[in-house]
């Protein structure tokens, strides 16, 4: 399982409720009209030979007005506290700063699992700091889950699993990660892609998924029914396509002006009658009728 795939997904898909999230502070400072845009991963190297040095999600913010100079996120996710290295972090920082010119940049890890990690790093002599760095950590597995039930952010809720909770609050904790899900994100493709997201790392037992059902069954009822009709729409939408190509194949481009609406707002099962009648149509119309 790729935990930084994941974790990009989720910025990507959400990268102001990432920030709003994970770095309030910050956040806070933002305004709407604030652009956020995803960068290129990969840093110049030194030398050809040399591996690229990657980070998890940097983000470019651009102010429309030009009024605040642009501000870099760089979130990196570790799943393990213990592989963390905060002097590859500076690294990283230092030169996504020099690349594009700017010494606006915040830092920001996610800690999936317990264990100590450091949280910033002075270079200097006896009378003498030179260099101090650190960074926003963003520990999940310290976060209560509970204080998070009816946040309305969406990344928030989609975490739930990812956070501290007593083992009997498990299947109540899956709950509201897929009611936050329902109700905060309205776009179908994303629903089913961060239910995903959330049954990973719930990782319910066959148990706990009985619960689910017995104490949940009317949300899971909208759930199934809103997947049903998902896959549905995909079916009709590749059955659609298939028809209007074997149409211009056969009686060229004309004969799917004709028909398109036709077509796009058929159902599967007629969709698929009309491809097998145009094996021995004659024309169009004999299709249709």
């Amino acid at each position: 399982m790729s935990h930084d795939q994941n974790f990009k997904n989720l910025i990507l898909d959400y990268p102001r409720q990432a920030i709003e999230f994970a770095a309030a502070s910050e956040a806070a400072r933002l305004g709407d009209d604030v652009r956020i845009l995803p960068l290129r991963e990969e840093q110049l190297k030194e030398r050809l030979g040399e591996r690229f040095r990657e980070l998890d999600v940097p983000l470019l913010l651009e102010w429309p007005d030009g009024h605040r100079q642009a501000l870099l996120f760089v979130f990196e996710e570790e799943t393990e506290p213990g592989r963390f290295s905060i002097h590859r972090l500076i690294h990283y920082c230092v030169d996504i700063a020099e690349l594009y010119q700017t010494e606006r940049v915040v830092p920001v890890v996610i800690f999936l699992h317990p264990g100590h990690f450091r949280e910033s790093l002075s270079l200097g002599s006896d009378t003498r700091v030179y260099l101090h760095f650190s960074y926003l950590a963003w520990p999940l597995f310290g976060l209560k889950a509970r204080d998070y039930f009816d946040s309305p952010n969406l990344v928030a809720r989609l975490n739930l699993p990812n956070m501290h909770y007593a083992p009997e609050e498990k299947v109540e904790v899956y709950a509201q990660a897929v009611r936050g899900l329902r109700t905060l994100e309205p776009d179908r493709e994303r629903q089913i892609k961060y239910l995903d997201f959330v049954d990973i790392y719930a990782n319910l037992d066959e148990n706990e998924r009985q619960h689910y059902q017995q104490d949940y069954a009317e949300e899971i009822e909208t759930m199934s029914a809103f997947a049903d009709r998902f896959i549905e729409q995909g079916m009709q939408q590749g059955e659609a396509t298939i028809l209007m190509m074997q149409l211009e194949e056969k009686f060229g481009s004309e004969s799917i002006a004709a028909h398109r609406e036709r077509i796009e707002t058929a159902e599967p099962e007629k969709l698929l009658q009309w491809s097998r009648r145009i094996l021995t149509a004659e024309t169009p119309e004999t299709i249709f009728h």
